[in-house]
Parts: structure tokens; sequence; C-alpha cells
């Protein structure tokens, strides 16, 4: 099976430029394929996970992926599926930034010995020179075909409208496409559905200027069953970096997936096959709750580690109970199954206060809001008034109820909100 029908099957792709020559130049090539990040913060999250299992998918498929940092773009911003524009970073905030992406994007890519690559846009782009660019690049473009990119009519009928900076950002990543084609013999670009008037823009320079043919491929917008965007939570993102979003809670997050996305997700964030996936399909009950664990696992063992989704796992069995996981299912899953054996509880997310705070004692609302549990006090009132909070299993009857240290058990103190999330006060 060629790699473009592994991403076809589990649900990857959208849209692809030159289908049948992209397939037979996959087919017959150890083909170079690039994807671009831009580097406005440190971390990456699981919105940007459709890219980089693509990348990974590439690569395990024989083929050498590059991650393109837009540390050059990344002074101007992408005006692709926003509508205002974005903050301008400085030089010194993408460096540090980028170093945090190449250290997530390692889990998921090997870097070592140039199987793939990891490169910067600035080192091409800072160095040009206006007068040269817009004689050699951007005599190409045709501004009457650019107003009629997605991203620049989303852009132009807002009322902010579009920056002339903005505009020129088309011109720049089909740029970097000519530039990767020429110096590294990278003839296809991926990314998201957003990105296909820029990638378009690409293969037509790549066409113009080498006299090639490059290829595109998109990614659907990934959404869960209710409609709601692929990574957030009532909590904001989900990050990659561990700093961000906790190893545990990085886990609970996939566990507390809807039943009807656990196989699309299997697909498309894991690398399990794609016959013990379809299975998953018609579980229930109990047993689609052992293939959330499934998930769950593989989820935080390709994103963290192996060390770390066991520390996630065998914190939730603490709180929840050790799942049951059935031999037959997701066979080529290492989640531990049985649900016997010791657990730890290390991984709960937690926290230690002052002890002559509680020893005046700490009223819920604002314990809540400092743990994390609620993003403001509001949220807190709301949710301890509804029945949702909980001290050590007992649920908190008012939102002022003092929490010192008379509620500690042994060295700790257990916070719930809701059914699913926990953190610890410790000594």
């Amino acid at each position: 099976m060629s790699v473009l029908e592994v991403l076809n099957e589990r649900g990857f792709v959208e849209a692809v430029t030159h289908e049948g020559e992209l397939k037979e130049y996959l087919e017959k090539n150890n083909a170079t394929c690039y994807i671009g990040f831009d580097p406005t913060g440190s971390s990456l999250h699981v919105g940007h996970l459709v890219t980089i299992m693509a990348l990974a998918h590439m690569q395990r498929n024989g083929h050498r992926p590059i991650a393109l940092v837009g540390g050059g773009t990344g002074l101007i911003g992408d005006p692709s599926g926003k509508t205002e524009m974005r903050k301008v970073i400085t030089h010194e905030q993408v460096d540090e930034n980028k170093r945090g992406i190449k250290g997530q994007l390692s889990r998921f890519l090997d870097f070592s010995d140039g199987k793939a690559l990891l490169l910067d846009n600035a080192d091409w782009l800072t160095g040009l020179e206006y007068i040269p660019f817009l004689r050699d690049i951007g005599r190409h473009f045709s501004v009457n075909r650019m107003i009629k990119a997605e991203s620049y009519k989303m852009r132009i009928e807002s009322e902010e409208g579009l920056s002339f900076i903005e505009f020129n950002y088309m011109l720049l990543q089909a740029y970097d496409f000519m530039k990767l084609a020429k110096s590294h013999d990278c003839m296809l670009q991926m990314g998201g559905s957003d990105q296909w008037g820029n990638i378009v823009a690409g293969i037509d320079l790549v066409r113009r200027t080498q006299g090639k043919t490059a290829f595109g491929i998109t990614f659907p917008l990934i959404t869960t069953s209710s409609g709601i965007k692929m990574g957030k939570t009532h909590k904001g993102a989900v990050w990659l970096d561990p700093e961000r979003t906790a190893p545990y809670d990085y886990y609970q997050f996939w566990i507390n997936t809807d039943d009807a996305d656990v196989a699309k997700f299997m697909a498309l964030f894991t690398f399990m096959p794609m016959e013990e996936i379809k299975e998953v399909e018609a579980l229930e009950g109990a047993q689609m709750n052992a293939a959330k664990a499934v998930l769950a696992y593989e989820a935080t063992t390709i994103a963290h580690g192996a060390e770390a989704a066991q520390k996630a796992f065998e914190a939730a069995a603490s709180v929840f109970g050790a799942p049951t996981i059935p031999e037959g299912l997701c066979g080529s899953s290492s989640i531990p199954r049985g649900g016997s054996g010791a657990v730890s509880a290390e991984s709960v997310p937690s926290s230690s206060i002052d002890m002559s705070r509680l020893e005046q004692g700490i009223a819920a609302v604002d314990l809540f809001v400092e743990t994390g549990l609620s993003k403001s006090k509001g949220e807190a009132r709301r949710l301890i008034g509804q029945g949702g909070g909980y001290l050590n299993g007992e649920r908190i009857d008012t939102f002022d109820q003092p929490i010192s240290n008379g509620d500690f058990k042994d060295g700790e103190i257990l916070l719930r909100a809701g059914k699913k999330r926990y953190h610890k006060i410790v000594a």
C-alpha cells in the first residue's frame, strides 16, 4: 500500500493535486515532502497533530519529511484562516520557539542522519532584496487570482481588512516551496485545508521557474462529533509541551473522547493497524471505554514516551480503577491488560500550598481557581453550586466552604471538578 493510500484510508486527505501523477511519483521515488509550522508559540498543540502524524507516516513509508519552521514568514503572519492581523513577533521569540518545537517533533520524527530535516525559512527569506524579488518572483503572480484565494477573501471582507504585509505571504510561501524544490528536491507540500491557495501558488511557481511538476495535499479540519474544533477544551488548547499540559492531563483528554470519535481518532493519532481500528467502530459500553484507554495510552506514548504513558495510566487507575483491556482488543497496543497490578497516583496533577494558609482555611472557590480546576471564581461558583465540586470524595456544599489542613488524608487533599478532573494538594 502506498503512503497516499495509507493517508487516505486513515482520514488525512481532503484534497490533492495531480492525484494520478502524485501516486505514481510516491511509488517510484523516495520523495521529500514538507509542512510549515508557525513559530508564534514555544509549543505545538493537539490541533497540529494531523500535520505531524502525516509527516510521520511519510517517514515510515520511506520518504523524507521536512518540518519547515516559519522563522521568516512568522515575522509577518499568515492571514489564512484568520479574521484579524496576527501579532508580529521578534527574532528572539522565533529562535526560542523553534527550540521548543523541534523537541516536540523529535517524539514523532527521526531527525538522525538526515532522515528528517528541521529547516527555518528565515535562512533564505530575511536576506532577500526587494527589487530582485519583485522582478524574479513577483512577476509570476496575478493579483486578480490572488484576491480570489479564500484566505485573502476572508480578510478583505473583514472589518480590519488585509494589510499589504500579509498580502505578500502567499509569495513568500510559494518561494519557500521553490527554494526547497531546488535545494532538497522537495516536490510535495502538505498542509491544512486553509493552505490550499498557498500550496497551489507554490506548485505554479516551481513549474514556472524550474519546469518541474510539484504536488500538494491538504488535510481536513478535524472536529469532534459534536462539531468542536479538535484540541479545544474548557481550559483552552491541549499542548504537546509537558510543562504546559501534563502527560496525565494529556492522557485524560483522550480518555474523554466521545464514543463516536474513538475509531476516527485512533486512525489519525495512533499507528495502530486499521484492521484493529475498524473493529472498534462496533464496540459499546465497557468495551468502548477500554478502547478509549487504548487510544489515550497510545497517543500519550507517541507524544511523551512509554514511561509517561505508563505513569498516566497508573495515575488514572488509582483514581478511577484499573480498566480491563481484553486480550483481543487492539492487540498491537502495549497498554497493560487484565485490570490488575499495583498502581501509582504520582502523575495526578498536584501542588503544595503554604501550611500557614491552610491553617486559616481557604475558600473552596479560591482553591479551585488556584489549582486550575476552574478558570475563574464565577466558573468555580457555578460548578460548586451545581454539585460538581468534591473534597476527598465528598460533595462541597457551598462555594465559600473552607478547606484547611484538617482535610488532609494520608498526606493529601483530593479535589475533584465534575466526574473526571482531579487535583491533589500535598503536604
